[in-house]
């Protein structure tokens, strides 16, 4: 588990995080996300000691990072994929963590196994893409098996099949029991991803809450509807103060409504539907609807720098 309490880092006059408070429970995937400048980045390097809080505290199983003797082996992180010697190879640097952690030796062609680096083992990692570099940072933060996980932008330089293999993967790791906490700004593949969400802006908390939750309290349900009665439907909904859109001849979004409601109706009046689906808004949508004010930027598109959610 990671508890933050009031977590607080200022630089001089800016202020990184502010009185933040937030838990990472095992068990889930937990997403961090926030606009650029929101503080995670800094979060993160709180809660494994590489920067001292203003104030607050941050605990990991319960003790402060810079109490850990084997940090490894209850802390695992991929922060930054390319801090490895590039003249190391991959299982020399591996090596090198697991004395450093008195981790068992044999444990490094493990971890290279699961991560699908084996044939490449004692290539020099200067030599690596960034896709193979950031499953060697995997394989280090397994090294030693530890039942806390941090990963920022994992899926960085991976193509489709490395993202469908770390999405599985980190979800087998919370399946464990361990605790997984997972930044990215891949809001899509966050939605496929994580099951809880903590989200920041201006290094505060904004939400806290399951990813199912966070995108039916910000963004509105919708039916969509298919029918080659489609205009009468449309007179009956309208007559009953629904909403209504119609992108074309046969289809109509009733807005605010439920799909039970919309086929009673449809059911009543004797009209066919060849098709009635609830749609629901996407994790971008809600992301930026309660995100909209705490970018560092903000442009004319719509009032968001941006449709990620960065560092």
């Amino acid at each position: 588990m990671i508890e933050a309490d009031r977590l607080t880092k200022r630089y001089g006059s800016k202020v990184a995080v502010n009185d933040l408070s937030f838990t990472v429970k095992p068990g889930r995937v937990t997403g961090f996300l926030g606009p650029n400048g929101a503080g995670k980045s800094t979060t993160m390097r709180m809660i494994l000691g590489l920067d001292r809080p203003t104030s607050g505290a941050v605990l990991v199983d319960g003790r402060p990072y810079r109490e850990l003797k084997q940090p490894l082996r209850t802390v695992g992180a991929l922060i930054d994929a390319k801090w490895v010697h590039p003249n190391r190879s991959a299982q020399a640097h591996l090596k090198w963590l697991a004395r450093s952690n008195d981790i068992p030796l044999r444990r490094v062609d493990e971890v290279l196994e699961m991560v699908g680096l084996s044939q490449v083992a004692r290539r020099r990692a200067g030599g690596f893409s960034l896709g193979m570099s950031q499953r060697l940072g995997i394989a280090a933060a397994l090294l030693g098996d530890p039942k806390i996980l941090l990963f920022d932008e994992p899926v960085n330089g991976l193509d489709p099949e490395g993202i469908h293999w770390i999405r599985r993967f980190m979800q087998g790791l919370a399946a464990e029991g361990r605790t997984v906490l997972v930044s990215s700004h891949l809001l899509s593949e966050m939605s496929l991803t994580a099951e809880e969400l903590i989200v920041i802006g201006r290094g505060e908390l904004i939400a806290q809450c399951s990813t199912d939750e966070f995108v039916e309290g910000a963004s509105n349900a919708s039916v969509r509807v298919r029918s080659p009665q489609a205009q009468e439907l449309r007179q009956l909904l309208t007559g009953q103060e629904f909403v209504v859109q119609q992108p074309d001849r046969e289809t109509l979004l009733v807005g605010d409504a439920g799909s039970e409601q919309v086929g009673e109706i449809a059911a009543r009046n004797g009209i066919v539907l060849h098709e009635l689906s609830l749609q629901r808004g996407s994790l971008e949508e809600a992301f930026m609807q309660l995100t909209s004010q705490a970018v560092e930027y903000q442009t004319d598109f719509g009032g968001a720098a941006a449709t990620t959610a960065g560092k």
